[in-house]
């Protein structure tokens, strides 16, 4: 399979976070760039070069490509209800990695999210049933320390999706070899995040992040003055 991302050939894990991260700051602040979709999409008609992969949820507040500020075939956007791992969804991530050459996977949540507040009472409804069963790992980890633990609770809810976004990136790796591969060899790069659906501020962990080979604290950029770190 051919890969089309030659404008992004020498962008690292960590420049193509700082892309992210300047594009919400434009987004929050209403600075987005003055763009011609039409001329985009001619540019585009022979092949995609997206510099990062978005896995997010389907709620209609996230949507990734207003949220960073980009444009068309800037970046992939991969959406499920409650952002849940599936061998569909690695399998997008491992195109949008090893074939097309995205330097970044972002794992994004967001606070006040549906999907988690129906895992966090337990909801039973068709094939939802089965989506919400697999957050339960996070709400038993944030039920060691929380009170009130249901989906009417805000503040749980929103811990909760912090612990599935962080969880969601050790999933990743740990059932994607060849994600984990491209992570550990200095290819690509993958970071749990998390939206606030009130501020339109994106808080990136990090400390969680994998984000090249030599993943020393020193590696990961800064940009904390561009993000929202205190989301509740």
């Amino acid at each position: 399979m051919e890969t089309f991302n030659q404008p992004y050939a020498n962008l690292t894990p960590a420049m193509a976070l700082q892309l992210l991260q300047h594009g919400n700051f434009r987004f929050v602040n209403n600075l987005g760039l003055d763009r011609n979709h039409i001329t985009a999409v001619d540019e585009t008609k022979d092949g995609q070069y997206p510099f990062a992969a978005i896995f997010s949820c389907m709620d209609s507040r996230t949507s990734a490509e207003l949220i960073f500020d980009q444009g068309f075939g800037d970046i992939f956007s991969i959406r499920v209800a409650g952002n849940v791992i599936s061998d569909d969804v690695l399998g997008s991530l491992e195109y949008a990695t090893a074939v097309a050459g995205s330097k970044l996977i972002v794992v994004l949540g967001h606070t006040n999210c549906g999907a988690i507040g129906g895992a966090c009472n337990d909801v039973k409804l068709g094939h939802l049933t089965s989506l919400l069963a697999k957050i339960a790992p996070a709400i038993f980890e944030e039920k060691k320390t929380a009170v009130e633990c249901d989906g009417d609770n805000k503040a749980f809810v929103n811990n909760v999706a912090k612990v599935h976004v962080k969880n969601s990136v050790k999933e990743i790796l740990s059932q994607s070899s060849i994600i984990n591969e491209l992570v550990h060899s200095g290819n690509a790069g993958i970071i749990p995040a998390m939206y606030d659906v009130a501020t339109g501020q994106v808080h990136f962990y990090q400390r969680d992040a994998v984000l090249w080979k030599d993943d020393t604290e020193e590696n990961h950029t800064d940009m904390s003055n561009h993000t929202n770190t205190n989301i509740n």
